[in-house]
């Protein structure tokens, strides 16, 4: 039986959840607490042989690389949330932990590989492995003071293998208002339940933790933060590093792909503060609040700036945009790298792609 929870936070006037099958839409039930939606998800760890630093570089912080394959042949390889542990003790193997963003590069690759954060060229090496983790137990996900839907009552009074594997499910996530903000997908199946101290006729419902990947423990200050509904003013990203920044940029994009918007009508005139583009992210999510307000979304990246520049996403061309502090985004974003190591200007293909929308930018 699941033990009770006592002297949490309460949860009443904050975010619901509902387990929704994804393959015929009812609801299993819905709630608003969840233990274990926060954790640390499983990262990879691997050894890259013969690393060879930049003569600037002696080390990285969190965030983000790329391992290119020198010979072309395969695609470049993204790591996120990477982290250089250091060269191992009397030899010349430099350990990297990440989250693999796919299958990644071929099992024990040979052949110099270089390594970059998207702005610099960390180093090389000439080949690298995959060192297995120890296992570890996950923490179950809970779905506490559940309010069963009528499929679910029944799955659990069957009680067999077969009525308690709920398969492919979503997990729906609704903020303090109401509003729809993100999801997570899971493949659920049931545990353990029993009463829940939440309140009468109310469960508390254990899934298994196959198929499910826990939002990294970093950015639980950001989805609390937006949990309690979409900021009133603008620029509340502003005191997060890059990464959180991008779970930021993440929920925005999520939060928008769920609300129906109005086109702004066309000749509308734009302002857009650029002293806080200080990161790519930032960018971003800068103009999403130029064009949408507070926490709006108009782009994540170029691909996607371009869909909002054609109308649906609260803009209509042609529009004109002053953009303020335009040195900073110069300064910060003219000297990036592109996944493969090419060198590009994306303050410049970001001016050329809202020119290409009708969107006439006067920098001040």
């Amino acid at each position: 039986m699941i033990p009770p929870v006592h002297g949490e936070r309460d949860h009443r006037g904050r975010e619901k959840y509902a387990l929704t099958d994804t393959h015929h839409g009812h609801v299993w039930g819905v709630c608003e607490a969840v233990d274990g939606l926060f954790g640390e998800p499983r990262r990879g760890t691997y050894e890259l042989f013969g690393w060879v630093p930049e003569d600037d570089v002696r080390g990285w912080l969190s965030g983000r690389v790329w391992l290119v394959p020198d010979d072309g042949a395969l695609e470049p390889w993204l790591l996120k949330d990477a982290e250089s542990l250091g060269l191992l003790p009397g030899s010349d193997s430099l350990v990297l932990t990440g989250q693999d963003d796919h299958e990644g590069l071929p099992e024990g690759h040979r052949g110099l590989v270089r390594v970059h954060d998207g702005s610099r060229w960390l180093g090389s090496c000439r080949e690298f492995a995959r060192v297995l983790p120890p296992e570890r137990a996950t923490p179950p996900l809970v779905l506490r003071g559940l309010a069963q839907g009528d499929r679910l009552r029944t799955a659990l009074r069957t009680g067999t293998r077969r009525a308690l594997d709920l398969e492919q499910a979503v997990l729906e996530i609704q903020d303090a208002r109401g509003e729809p903000l993100t999801d997570r997908l899971l493949w659920a199946t049931v545990r353990d339940w029993g009463p829940s101290s939440h309140g009468a006729d109310l469960i508390d419902l254990e899934l298994g933790e196959k198929f499910f990947t826990p939002v990294p423990t970093y950015a639980q200050p950001v989805w609390e933060r937006w949990f309690a509904g979409p900021p009133d003013t603008p620029g509340a990203w502003a005191g997060f590093d890059t990464r959180r920044r991008e779970v930021w940029l993440d929920l925005v994009r999520d939060r928008a792909c769920r609300r129906t918007r109005q086109d702004r009508p066309a000749a509308h005139a734009y302002e857009l503060d650029g002293r806080l583009i200080t990161d790519e992210p930032g960018l971003y999510l800068a103009l999403g609040e130029a064009v949408n307000g507070p926490g709006g979304y108009f782009g994540s990246c170029l691909d996607a700036l371009t869909d909002c520049l054609r109308g649906s996403f609260g803009y209509t061309a042609p529009a004109t945009l002053l953009w303020r502090d335009a040195a900073t985004a110069r300064e910060r974003l003219s000297r990036k790298m592109a996944p493969c190591g090419r060198p590009f200007d994306l303050f410049a293909e970001v001016l050329d792609v809202l020119a290409e929308g009708d969107m006439h930018v006067t920098l001040a």
